[in-house]
């Protein structure tokens, strides 16, 4: 569903598909990585939304999936500096945020999914 409303124009519709992904990111504890690098993808695509609800959306969902686990983590990383290249004004203040965050030492990461990250 996530992917589906992240193509609607409408402002709340392209919100709850980055409310959406961001709430995945903790509540499912068994979805693979791949899922969440597919939001990534979603998430570059949408950073230039300059509507306020949908920046905070889109932002919350990069920091989310950054903080799944330590691989997200860097790709969410990568994707944040990839949407400073994109020099606009939105896409600056979501990647600039979301590196603040994900970049502090003390940031808690999750290990989703376990069978992966406990062995």
């Amino acid at each position: 569903m996530a992917v589906k409303l992240s193509d609607r124009s409408a402002e709340f519709e392209k919100r709850a598909a980055f409310s959406i992904m961001a709430a995945l990111c903790m509540a499912d504890k068994y979805a693979e990585n791949g899922l969440f690098k597919q939001f990534l993808t979603i998430i570059y695509k949408n950073a230039t939304d300059e509507r306020l609800y949908v920046k905070k959306a889109i932002n919350w969902a990069l920091r989310n999936i950054g903080k799944r686990n330590k691989d997200l983590k860097e790709s969410a990383i990568n994707c944040a500096n990839e949407i400073l290249k994109l020099n606009n004004k939105s896409g600056n203040w979501i990647a600039n945020d979301a590196l603040k965050e994900l970049n502090e030492e003390n940031v808690r990461c999750s290990d989703y999914p376990r069978h992966i990250y406990r062995a």
